[in-house]
């Protein structure tokens, strides 16, 4: 009865899968030798193109002799096994197995083929395991809905056949068929915290209760279709939100969306900008400066990567900001003028894109304060700090902008902000050479 449902979970899952080759992830551990092995056995399977990877971390001693096994075990199932060594590089706030995990699915991912699907050898002890981390760190639906039978990766897709199914009845088909599999020691170390929870925590709760491994994967599947309708939910509420920039949320849209839609909302649209997400405290903490802060302050909190300000009536996020020396300036002559701070370059560009040359060159510079402009021969002199005020300009851009100056005998005056305001003087210059001033940002600095 166990093997009739290992393959009977095997064979509807591929049925349902969409179409595409498979790429079995293989260990040469009990649970992917069982993976593999069912897989070769299935017409189904083989019908679509089947081959495996095996991820050398060489971590252990034996780690080569391990690979060495893996593909005796392929070669006799007549399945192509590619073997990827890789170095652990140990990434700081993580330990040496999720460093490990982390280097054997980039390994993976470089190997995937477009459209085709890794099939991994999860199964519901997994998820169990899975769903407790989950828990002890706090996690919410998305955490506690643990792994997904099927998600996007890479390439193609990630699948998990026998999630559903408990490790025993892995056991009884590597014992019926006779397989025999690698015993890695790292499984045995308690110091990792899935190998405590599998080894201490859950034999004592299945002692207890033992429907508990079930009832656990129950609510990751209960929580997991939670988490879909609150991502979907997420999804409207931040077009709902997101100011006309992709980079600005109205923040009292935000403050004022349910509990449960506020988290995710902020988490999606930092996830749309490529800017790293927040702790749980981080994102806590902007809530609570947002809601105490009065309409004449501009509050900001920052975590690595991330710098979130409110301006009047916007969130911005962008990445953490650098500003030049208050003393830095030089000639301009219309030529291509690198800023410094990665702020971006000017140009004088005529009609044809080519850069224009001035009689005599400007002065670039950054704000200093008291600056003022006149647009126009006839107008008013305007202070600069009243047009960003009346453009909306955010506080923490204004000393960014780069500042032309020109040179008379009645002295120096400002003849262009960037490429938003240009004096009257200046104007006339830049039409007498047929050309226009250009101000490029660099890619992803704001």
């Amino acid at each position: 009865m166990p093997l009739r449902r290992l393959r009977d979970q095997l064979q509807s899952g591929l049925a349902e899968l969409p179409p595409g080759p498979l790429l079995a992830a293989f260990s040469g551990g009990l649970d992917s030798s069982v993976l593999l092995h069912a897989l070769a056995q299935s017409e189904a399977a083989r019908a679509r193109g089947l081959r495996a990877v095996h991820v050398d971390h060489s971590l252990h001693a034996d780690s080569a002799s391990w690979s060495r096994q893996c593909a005796e075990f392929a070669q006799a199932l007549g399945v192509e096994l590619i073997v990827r060594a890789v170095d652990v590089a140990r990434v700081p706030g993580l330990g040496l197995e999720a460093s490990a995990r982390r280097a054997r699915y980039g390994a993976i991912q470089e190997l995937l083929r477009d459209g085709e699907i890794l099939a991994l050898a999860h199964h519901r002890g997994d998820q169990a395991e899975t769903v407790l981390l989950k828990l002890l760190r706090g996690a919410g639906p998305e955490g506690v809905g643990a792994m997904r039978t099927l998600r996007a990766f890479g390439k193609g897709l990630a699948w998990r056949p026998l999630l559903p199914l408990p490790r025993a009845v892995l056991h009884e088909y590597a014992d019926r068929h006779r397989l025999s599999w690698i015993q890695d020691p790292s499984n045995a170390d308690p110091t990792i915290d899935r190998n405590y929870l599998r080894m201490q925590v859950l034999p004592n709760i299945a002692r207890r209760w033992p429907e508990a491994e079930a009832s656990m994967a129950q609510s990751a599947t209960w929580a997991r279709d939670a988490a879909d309708f609150i991502e979907s939910e997420a999804e409207r509420a931040l077009a709902r939100t997101q100011g006309l920039d992709p980079a600005t949320l109205r923040y009292r849209a935000w403050l004022g969306l349910p509990r449960a839609l506020r988290d995710p909302v902020l988490r999606r649209w930092l996830r749309s900008l490529a800017l790293p997400e927040p702790t749980q405290y981080q994102a806590a903490e902007l809530v609570r400066q947002l809601g105490e802060a009065g309409e004449d302050r501009q509050p900001c909190v920052r975590w690595p990567g991330v710098e979130v300000r409110r301006y009047r009536d916007l969130l911005y996020a962008l990445p953490p900001l650098q500003f030049p020396v208050s003393d830095w300036s030089a000639n301009f002559d219309g030529g291509e003028l690198e800023l410094p701070n990665g702020l971006g370059r000017v140009a004088l560009i005529g009609d044809d894109g080519a850069p224009r040359r001035l009689d005599s060159p400007l002065v670039v510079r950054f704000r200093r304060g008291g600056e003022n402009l006149r647009l126009s021969e006839q107008g008013p002199t305007r202070e600069l700090r009243d047009l960003f005020q009346e453009a909306g300009i955010p506080p923490w851009q204004r000393g960014r902008l780069p500042l032309l100056f020109e040179s008379d005998d009645a002295g120096e005056s400002l003849a262009a902000v960037a490429d938003l305001w240009l004096g009257a003087r200046a104007a006339e210059r830049f039409a007498r050479a047929g050309a226009r001033l250009e101000w490029k940002t660099t890619a992803g600095v704001p």
